[in-house]
């Protein structure tokens, strides 16, 4: 049996490009404390000698680190204050590029995980570093053009030209400055007939003021957001039921955010949409002292058979909790069963302005439920941070038992400590806007593709 589950874990590898961001935020942290750099400003420690025999250049050694970690925010638009998307351009900062990796500012910490292998873990390795180390004290040569990498065919895409691109309705109009509501904003009933996803990306038009986007497929009969507006952009306060704003078990897409990668799957496995289903965009903005709009869209990569595994995104959520005035380390704990055997893909941990720590944890079938001391196995935990909110792939997809008990655990911050913190005196309750809280523990799992029930998981309170 366990050769068996190896197979199944080896044909459900994830094809996926790790990426990571050098955020503006951070870029500013590590100004801020003495890093500052002009086009060459002088290395913390001058090279000597001869040249190395095999010079790092920039086309065949440099550009490839930076397109694969830094691009997806250091580019014309993007969240961070320079672009590194041409040589003359990543040039002037060859020095900053080698200062801040060699300290390790640069991925940003807060996007390693503390605990769990993921795919698409940001960190630099040694010789990446050391790559970057050596082309900045030797001057930052650029080396001979043809060795760059291949321009994208399907730009401004990263996945192959997409069979369906799904835009905004309307443009969102974004403020100079204020705090933001979610935007939601519903495309009825684009799938004309059922399809089987096997790609998708997000595609912003407003990169900078685009914190994070989930795509929800909103299966047809949902009640989600039944009685909103469709085609025009809103955000709960118009919603006239509470049941509107409770999640309904539909199916999540995709989620943008700064420092995620496209969704990508092998041939045999792939995200289902019914024929009928909706498109909801919800966003998430931040202001940045310039107005402006964005009108994102999501473009779709369609199987070119029905694979054998479907992809189902599952969600662990509390809605009871209230969290202490001042509680610098509130603890809130979600739990539930596996009703079927899975394979276990990612994470994606959702919190609001007080998160402060995520964690998943598994416990194996047969344990007592009154065992205060079961077996418990941590696959993942995550400082929280607003500026890195990803997916987290694992490294080896997961087979896990029916009966296995899941648990997503978060703790909070509404202490004076937590800058994003808006009132250290208040009760914080769950809610649908950043000014409440939120425990979602979502996660997508593979099944075989006959499965039609998306009640994979039973919540225990």
């Amino acid at each position: 049996m366990a050769l068996r589950h190896n197979r199944i874990v080896s044909a459900l590898r994830l094809v996926g490009l790790a990426t990571a961001v050098l955020c503006v935020v951070v870029v500013g942290d590590v100004w801020s404390k003495g890093i500052r750099a002009s086009a060459f400003q002088a290395s913390k420690q001058a090279s000597s000698g001869a040249l190395p025999a095999a010079t790092p250049t920039y086309y065949r050694d440099v550009q490839p680190i930076l397109q694969q970690h830094c691009v997806i925010c250091h580019r014309a638009g993007g969240l961070a204050p320079m672009s590194f998307e041409s040589y003359e351009a990543a040039r002037r900062y060859a020095y900053v590029i080698r200062n801040v990796t060699q300290d390790k500012a640069m991925p940003p910490p807060f996007s390693v995980p503390l605990a769990g292998r993921i795919a698409n873990d940001p960190s630099l390795t040694p010789a990446q570093i050391s790559t970057l180390a050596t082309w900045a004290n030797l001057k930052a040569p650029a080396g001979d053009s043809s060795d760059a990498p291949a321009p994208h065919e399907s730009a401004p895409w990263s996945i192959p030209k997409p069979d369906l691109i799904v835009k905004m309705p309307e443009p969102v109009p974004i403020p100079a400055n204020g705090n933001l509501d979610y935007v939601y904003q519903i495309v009825p009933a684009p799938f004309a007939e059922a399809r089987w996803i096997q790609m998708a990306e997000v595609l912003p038009s407003l990169r900078a003021n685009l914190r994070q986007m989930m795509v929800v497929i909103r299966r047809p009969g949902s009640p989600w957001l039944r009685h909103a507006p469709v085609g025009k952009p809103f955000n709960s306060a118009v919603l006239t039921s509470s049941d509107d704003a409770r999640w309904a078990d539909d199916d999540i897409l995709i989620v943008y955010a700064p420092g995620s990668s496209t969704l990508e799957f092998p041939a045999t496995i792939g995200k289902f949409i019914p024929a009928g289903s909706d498109v909801v965009f919800r966003a998430q903005y931040t202001t940045n002292g310039v107005a402006g709009s964005d009108q994102s869209s999501v473009g779709l990569v369609f199987s070119e058979q029905p694979p054998s595994q479907r992809v189902i995104t599952v969600a662990l959520e509390d809605h009871r909790f209230t969290i202490s005035p001042n509680a610098s380390d509130y603890r809130v704990e979600a739990r539930g069963v596996l009703r079927r055997d899975i394979i276990l893909l990612s994470f994606f941990p959702l919190l609001h302005l007080r998160g402060k720590r995520f964690e998943y944890d598994v416990i194996p079938p047969g344990e007592p439920s009154a065992n205060l001391n079961p077996e418990i196995e941590t696959l993942l935990r995550v400082d929280y941070d607003l500026r890195w909110q990803i997916s987290y792939r694992l490294a080896e997809p997961r087979f896990l038992k029916e009966g296995t008990e899941v648990r997503a655990i978060a703790w909070y911050d509404n202490s004076p400590k937590n800058p994003n913190n808006p009132n250290p005196e208040a009760s914080v309750k769950w809610g649908e806007q950043p000014g409440h809280e939120v425990l979602a523990g979502f996660f997508d799992v593979a099944v075989p593709a006959t499965v039609g029930d998306r009640k994979i998981l039973v919540r225990r309170h």
